[in-house]
């Protein structure tokens, strides 16, 4: 197939698209190589998807309504796989244009190009922190959604919400992907595994929030990618069973489709830092400091629907995945 993967510099698009390329697919990624952090990491990632005969690279910003136009025109993409977004909760606090920008004026430039231009399923990607302070565990598609705690979160509510509008409209297939903690090789600077592992290495003090009593979902790289291409497989499908008299939140008459993608089996805070001290070799300084504003203290998610829909599985462990990614650190990085 012929494939647009949006954010295809990004840490997920990356390994997105070599699985599309590794399986025959024609692939072109879309990327605006900004700076939310070091766009160095961007191209080193591209890189390793250039030298493939069916990869196509262009420098685009989704929020540009007459590039995004011209592109679906040109190309007439069988599928597009949407993760280019502004991402980070605590960066919306201090930059809520730039979240505006990418995640509602981008997304609604892609979903009009999957409109106009015949996309046979659009897979985009949405975020755990779409349940906000929901205390109920684990995190359930069902569950209301109707209280973020941050913009970005909002955003993505926003992008589920628009997506339901489209597939019920004009009938596009759309599947959200409601990542939780993604981590390991290629990951992103700004995610905690990476600032951690960089802290201990040149030997600073790690700041661990609400005093460490924090639980996430961490959830390996080779899992999502496998999950994000099983759901790019199968097109979203209104529900037959659907009641309108008593809504569903996970259920639509439209081609509609959202779902949890994580571990389902969360770990504390506190245990993720000591296996990355094991695998560093060396102890962390620890400055325990109160919960940041937008962040929550838990996330744990229930896959069993995207197990039902795609036969999703999550194989890695968080000891094995953190062990490759210190690896992967040391050498990307000469240490």
């Amino acid at each position: 197939m012929k494939i647009l993967v949006t954010g295809a510099a990004g840490f997920i698009g990356m390994h997105v698209a070599q699985l599309l390329l590794a399986r025959g697919d024609e692939v072109v990624g879309l990327d605006n190589l900004n700076d939310y952090y070091d766009p160095q990491l961007k191209r080193d990632r591209l890189a390793r998807l250039a030298s493939h005969p069916q990869f196509r690279f262009l420098r685009v910003d989704v929020a540009d309504r007459a590039e995004m136009e011209r592109l679906f025109a040109q190309e007439r993409f069988e599928r597009v796989v949407h993760l280019a977004a502004q991402a980070g909760v605590r960066y919306s606090l201090h930059n809520p244009h730039a979240y505006i920008d990418s995640n509602i004026v981008g997304f609604t430039n892609v979903l009009e190009g999957c409109r106009h231009g015949g996309v046979a399923h659009l897979v985009y990607a949405s975020s755990s922190s779409v349940y906000g302070g929901n205390a109920r565990m684990p995190f359930s598609e069902h569950d209301n959604v109707d209280h973020p705690v941050s913009l970005y979160a909002a955003t993505k509510k926003a992008n589920e919400l628009m997506a339901h509008t489209y597939s019920h409209l004009y009938g596009l297939p759309t599947t959200g992907l409601r990542f939780f903690t993604v981590y390991g090789p290629w990951g992103r600077p700004d995610m905690a595994l990476f600032l951690f592992t960089k802290a201990i290495l040149e030997n600073r003090a790690i700041d661990v929030f609400n005093h460490g009593k924090m639980v996430r979902d961490f959830t390996y790289i080779d899992d999502i990618a496998q999950g994000v291409v099983k759901v790019l497989d199968r097109e979203a499908t209104a529900d037959t069973g659907y009641d309108a008299a008593c809504p569903d939140p996970a259920r639509s008459s439209a081609p509609y489709r959202v779902f949890n993608i994580g571990n389902h089996d969360p770990v504390q805070l506190m245990v993720f830092i000591e296996a990355i001290e094991r695998a560093v070799g060396r102890q962390a300084v620890k400055n325990f400091l109160p919960m940041q504003d937008g962040d929550v203290p838990a996330t744990f998610a229930d896959i069993s629907e995207l197990g039902e829909w795609t036969d999703f599985r999550p194989k890695t462990q968080v000891a094995d995945g953190i062990d490759n990614f210190v690896r992967w650190y040391r050498e990307y990085f000469g240490l």
